[in-house]
């Protein structure tokens, strides 16, 4: 295990096993989602844990990630963790672990943590982009990481009824139906649209999310930026708070969890905000 964590490895060791943190990214275009879902269907959690095993020397490796993405979601920044009471240098679990990963699926760093950091529980802010591609013609490139919208958007109405979501609300209108959150009430920190040619790039970080929220998001923004909707429709469907009031969900094919925020005392490895394609953007100012 490497010198660079010896008091976390030391803590565990004594315990008898060791929590190793990753960094994750992926395709998820033709994954059933993240999670684990039986025999046969593809997922990202199955991918990974079935490649770790084989580093681990066939011990059963169970994964726990900051946030379960969607059917067709992407993401350049997820976090899991898991136990193992095999040791193995830091760089077997990134190098091994992708060779043994299809590749769509990355590990892109490895830590050992102490036995109170949890990839979920221990998060304090998730950071999504909904990347559109605005144009009358379709991509053939990028056609499953990008949503096409077709419609001219205007950008800066998407801005003006953007602002409307920020802080704290509850976003009941925009939570899909089978959502299991406890609470609708979430504080949105920031929700920035930037445009880049054609592309253009909904921003939002929030203390948490509800399921689909960012879609039901983006699919209100679009329709006010196409001129269908006026702007202030946003805040009236999340003053009304009924789902049915906030239009069709838009596509999960331009989703990216990007980014997920934990205490400073965690030290969490951050990469660039990706995607890949969009990497070299200027960030959006934190609080």
């Amino acid at each position: 295990m490497s010198d660079a964590v010896p008091l976390a490895a030391a803590e565990m060791a004594a315990a008898g096993f060791y929590r190793i943190a990753l960094g994750l990214e992926y395709k998820g275009a033709r994954y059933r989602g993240f999670q684990r879902q039986g025999d046969g269907v593809p997922s990202v959690q199955g991918a990974l844990e079935a490649a770790l095993s084989k580093v681990a020397g066939g011990e059963s490796i169970g994964i726990i990630c900051a946030g379960r993405t969607d059917a067709a979601v992407h993401s350049s920044g997820q976090v899991v963790h898991f136990d193992t009471r095999v040791e193995r240098p830091l760089h077997a679990w990134v190098m091994g672990g992708n060779m043994n990963l299809p590749k769509d699926i990355s590990v892109t760093w490895a830590k050992v943590m102490p036995a109170d950091f949890h990839a979920r529980f221990s998060a304090v802010a998730r950071r999504y982009r909904y990347v559109i591609y605005n144009d009358p013609i379709r991509p053939a490139h990028m056609a499953e990481e990008v949503t096409w919208n077709h419609r001219p958007l205007d950008v800066a109405r998407m801005r003006e009824a953007a602002a409307a979501l920020v802080g704290t609300h509850d976003f009941s209108a925009f939570r899909a139906a089978q959502c299991q959150a406890k609470s609708p009430i979430k504080t949105v920190h920031h929700l920035e649209v930037m445009a880049y040619g054609c592309f253009i790039v909904l921003d939002i970080r929030a203390n948490a999310f509800l399921h689909h929220m960012v879609r039901n998001i983006a699919g209100v923004l679009m329709s006010i930026g196409s001129g269908e909707r006026p702007v202030g429709w946003a805040r009236e469907v999340l003053e009304r708070g009924e789902r049915k009031s906030g239009g069709v969900t838009a596509h999960p094919y331009g989703l990216y969890l990007v980014q997920v925020d934990y205490p400073e005392a965690f030290g969490v490895p951050q990469r660039y905000l990706g995607p890949h394609f969009l990497s070299g953007l200027p960030d959006v100012r934190q609080p």
